[in-house]
């Protein structure tokens, strides 16, 4: 099993920023890609961010030139850098980690909230 464990979240003003990480335990050998996703009240899950082991990256658009995602490989641990934040990215972000199997397996975190004020 791949245990995924985040940190991070809070309450931040517009324009602020936050730091979300999230770190690995377990059956981590293959886990493949890593990302962020988020669901606010009353809308489905969505991507924000995804990490390839190769450093490939993908964003969402409404969070490009905004958010980075980056990988600590020592530590197991990606991170979710959030600058200049808008009150809608509020929403419960999740961890996710896809582990390279047939069929592919994804792993989720409990989630943590983030609250932007206006």
């Amino acid at each position: 099993q791949v245990q995924l464990v985040e940190s991070g979240g809070g309450l931040v003003q517009t324009g602020g920023s936050l730091r979300l990480s999230c770190t690995a335990s377990g059956m981590i050998g293959r886990i493949n890609a890593r990302g962020w996703y988020r669901q606010a009240p009353g809308k489905q899950r969505e991507l924000v961010a995804a990490s390839t082991s190769g450093g490939n990256t993908n964003y969402a658009d409404s969070v490009k030139d905004r958010f980075t995602i980056s990988r600590d490989h020592a530590k197991n641990t990606v991170y979710l850098q959030m600058n200049s934040l808008k009150p809608e990215d509020t929403a419960v972000y999740y961890c996710n980690a896809v582990e390279l199997r047939l069929p592919p397996k994804d792993h989720w975190g409990q989630g943590t909230q983030v609250t932007v004020s206006s």
